[in-house]
């Protein structure tokens, strides 16, 4: 039998943990759905949706749990351990697949103990700033983080997940230079966001809220 990983590659999708074909009689039982960010998230919502929809087809419920932290590893951890009978699938991002080169001691294989099944969804990032602070254009931001290197924060969903990586890649095409703060999920990021004298990159379209934001 296989463990599920439903995985959001840069995009949303699912997957399962390697193991035997299954018997046709699957599913007899619930199933549980593993979402490695907290609930409110993109990956939680469209979790939600897709686990919805299996319940309804296979005629079996499908319950969804939310085990965010340490980058996305609690949950993968979790449904790495558990039995590989198809009854415990993991709904990821792209974190899935970075975490390793970023946290080189996890206790499980990302590549060896799962199996992709298939994308469910993606999300394009963009960057808000609150009308606060001034800034009418992006050049605008860049020039004060150059005035002041180190000076801004920057929060994600998680060490390796998508918003960081894009974070990151824009905070080095940009030649600025910001504080990384990785929360367990898109809300807490954006409501710690909501401050004043903050600015943030929350993800936009489907990615419902996944806050990366600078602040200052």
């Amino acid at each position: 039998m296989t463990r599920i990983c439903f995985i959001l590659l840069s995009v949303l999708g699912l997957a399962f943990a390697s193991g035997e074909a299954w018997a046709q009689s699957w599913p007899t039982r619930p199933i549980r759905a593993i979402v490695a960010f907290s609930a409110g998230g993109i990956v939680d919502v469209m979790a939600r949706v897709v686990c919805d929809q299996l319940s309804t087809q296979l005629r079996q419920p499908v319950v969804v749990e939310n085990r965010a932290g340490a980058g996305t590893t609690i949950a993968a951890a979790f449904v790495a351990k558990s039995d590989p009978d198809g009854y415990t699938m993991l709904v990821n991002s792209s974190a899935h697949t970075i975490s390793p080169s970023l946290q080189p001691n996890l206790t499980f294989d990302p590549a060896r103990d799962f199996s992709a099944v298939i994308p469910i969804g993606n999300s394009p990032n963009v960057l808000v700033v609150s009308p606060s602070r001034g800034f009418k254009t992006v050049g605008d931001l860049v020039a004060a983080a150059r005035a002041k290197p180190g000076s801004f924060n920057f929060a994600s969903a998680g060490v390796g997940s998508g918003v960081h990586m894009s974070a990151e890649r824009f905070l080095a095409s940009a030649g600025i230079v910001a504080v990384h703060v990785p929360f367990k999920g898109s809300p807490e990021a954006i409501t710690d966001s909501e401050q004043p004298e903050t600015c943030r990159h929350p993800a936009g379209g489907a990615y419902a809220g996944g806050g990366r934001r600078c602040r200052r």
